[in-house]
């Protein structure tokens, strides 16, 4: 057996979704631990396109477990909505398949109010760049011990005390300092005493099932969402997501020891975007930048907001490297690169003309901070149809191997186009 973690390395949208996807079909149960629907997983099976917001990737394989851990933050709606378009297309989910954490904390309506609000006052050079969507209201009534879980539905007289108490609270923020409508508490109720009688079947104690699981010898993949980046303590602050990105929180947001991961694998895409506002020193503001943005279809699954593309930042990944404790590679989007004459990776800053081997925590200075580029040959063949690593153009494999030497991680996946077959699996990390 073995339990396998997957991050993605650089802002989020590295292409986790797919990865996870590949991974699954060697897997037994696959845990998403921390996020809400702030992030999206795409996924292209036999042609077909698949978004998930809030499911585990591995939803489309319907002999696997999949499960929500108690770090990720849920909004009800979403998730039912994600269940109907599945049954939709032929995948009705049963509680067999899915398992919530009663531990996991419900995104609730005055959150995104409060979200959208507090982002609209803002003047722009301050916006975060949020989706709107409640996330860190959500997180913040969470480490406040205000929050209310999707426990909390099972029992109608704690869940409306609760209730009662927060939207008491949440409607002096929205009359009283942004001037927006208050909340009805009956209203909020009705809807998620319904959501609550929808969803119960799936509710129960993630963390016993994992470790009944990992007695079994059952094989674990875990997921997370966004990047090492956005991570609440370690990404570029302020302009960060509002939870635990990186590989230590997959057994904090499941309940899953730490002792027993055996493995994890960081997604890289082969270039570097970021969606939203915050600093990105690598960024191509010009025909490149936009050739990058146009061949990679570089929009957010969740937002549909154009994502800022740029050359790798081997800076970015490093420090993946060392707050995830990589061990294996997953290069996404490779294919991306194919015919651009000659490629870039930043292999450092220079910051007020010293070196600086690591993003700043001073966002000022991650802002100020000037890449110092390393070049290498590129490509013109198309690569989408390779099925062996040593089928790739010469210049191809020396990118991957300058980037396997300048991390010191090996390039265990590559991804040479969007679909699920088109994907090289160099090294399965479960074996």
């Amino acid at each position: 057996m073995a339990s396998v973690v997957v991050v993605g390395t650089q802002w989020g949208d590295e292409g986790k979704g797919k990865i996870v996807d590949l991974l699954t079909r060697y897997a037994d149960y696959v845990v998403r631990f921390q996020g809400g629907n702030n992030a999206g997983h795409t996924l292209v099976v036999d042609g077909k396109k698949f978004i998930f917001h809030i499911i585990p990737s591995g939803i489309l394989y319907p002999e696997k477990r999949c499960m929500i851990g108690n770090g990720v933050i849920i909004d009800p709606a979403v998730l039912i909505r994600e269940l109907e378009g599945l049954a939709a297309q032929g995948l009705t989910v049963s509680p067999k398949q899915l398992l919530i954490s009663e531990r996991a904390h419900l995104i609730m309506p005055y959150h995104s109010r409060l979200d959208q609000a507090a982002e609209g006052a803002l003047a722009e050079e301050k916006k975060i760049g949020t989706t709107g969507r409640g996330i860190g209201p959500c997180y913040m009534d969470k480490v406040g011990r205000i929050g209310i879980t999707t426990g909390d539905l099972l029992d109608a007289g704690l869940f409306r005390d609760k209730l009662q108490a927060a939207i008491d609270e949440k409607n002096f923020l929205l009359t009283r300092r942004y001037q927006v409508e208050p909340m009805d508490v009956a209203a909020v109720y009705d809807q998620f005493m319904a959501y609550g009688q929808r969803l119960a079947p799936f509710f129960g104690n993630v963390s016993l099932e994992l470790d009944r699981a990992r007695k079994k010898g059952e094989n674990i993949l875990f997921e997370g969402a966004q990047g090492t980046q956005l991570d609440i303590d370690h990404g570029t602050y302020p302009f960060v997501t509002s939870s635990n990105t990186i590989a230590g929180n997959a057994c904090n947001g499941s309940g899953f020891g730490p002792a027993h991961i055996d493995a994890v694998v960081g997604i890289m895409k082969a270039y570097t975007t970021r969606v939203g506002a915050g600093p990105f020193p690598t960024e191509l503001n010009d025909a490149t930048g936009n050739r990058l943005q146009e061949r990679g279809h570089e929009f957010g699954a969740t937002t549909g907001r154009r994502r800022r593309c740029g050359w790798l930042d081997n800076v970015v990944v490093a420090d993946a490297v060392r707050l995830n404790g990589l061990t294996g590679l997953a290069i996404t989007k490779l294919d991306v690169l194919s015919g651009e004459e000659s490629l870039q990776i930043a292999t450092s800053y220079q910051l007020q003309g010293r070196p600086c081997a690591a993003m700043p925590a001073n966002v000022r200075q991650a802002t100020a901070v000037t890449p110092v580029y390393e070049s290498l040959a590129g490509w013109r063949e198309d690569i989408d149809k390779v099925r062996d690593y040593q089928e790739l153009p010469a210049t191809a494999r020396a990118y991957i191997e300058r980037v396997e030497e300048l991390t010191g991680v090996p390039a265990v996946i590559v991804s040479v186009g969007p679909d699920r077959a088109e994907t090289l699996l160099r090294q399965n990390p479960f074996k």
